[in-house]
């Protein structure tokens, strides 16, 4: 026990000389807060860098695609322009007027940065209007990798690229609906 008590004694009177030294090791600590502040500024660089310029398409490119969802089948063409859709030769706002619907036919160009850089114009045909806003936004995601093949990555991986295999189950024989059965009758 005594041998401990000499150790923590020890240890105390080894504090006040490592105050000693403390003021040597503060200039060394603050020398790697400059690193970690480079750091931080590549990845404020790194996250702007993803916003690509269209100065490579001609005024007169114009990109294609079909999206599809359920039943909705939707023919998208992107061209450079101001950020204007025509859904069926209404805008945006009247074709749907939710907003939920809004956001889904835009979440591909504001994911890549292009919302206000590209005029989308389709033709849409078949299916309700949730069906169909789900069509307009992968159609407009492969429009968008036909322009810039580099998109790819960032829209597969927010899988805006797979079509949503959902589809409505068919009605079976002796069923009203594809699972649902008549009322049952005991006698």
């Amino acid at each position: 026990m005594t041998e401990r008590e000499d150790e923590q004694r020890q240890d105390e009177t080894a504090a006040p000389e490592a105050d000693a030294t403390e003021p040597v090791a503060e200039p060394a600590a603050a020398e790697p807060q400059p690193e970690t502040a480079e750091p931080q500024a590549t990845e404020q660089a790194a996250e702007e860098e993803p916003a690509p310029t269209l100065a490579d398409l001609a005024a007169d490119a114009r990109y294609s695609a079909t999206g599809k969802r359920k039943t909705s089948v939707a023919r998208v063409i992107i061209r450079p322009g101001s950020g204007q859709f025509e859904l069926n030769g209404r805008p945006l706002e009247t074709y749907f007027p939710r907003r939920t619907h809004q956001q889904i036919v835009r979440q591909p160009l504001e994911i890549v940065g292009f919302a206000e850089r590209v005029d989308v114009r389709a033709r849409i045909h078949g299916g309700g209007i949730s069906g169909q806003a789900d069509a307009v936004r992968h159609g407009i995601a492969k429009a968008l990798i036909e322009a810039d093949p580099a998109l790819r990555g960032e829209l597969k991986r927010r899988q805006l690229l797979t079509r949503d295999p959902r589809e409505k189950e068919r009605r079976k024989a002796g069923l009203k609906k594809a699972r649902k059965r008549p009322q049952f009758s005991k006698r």
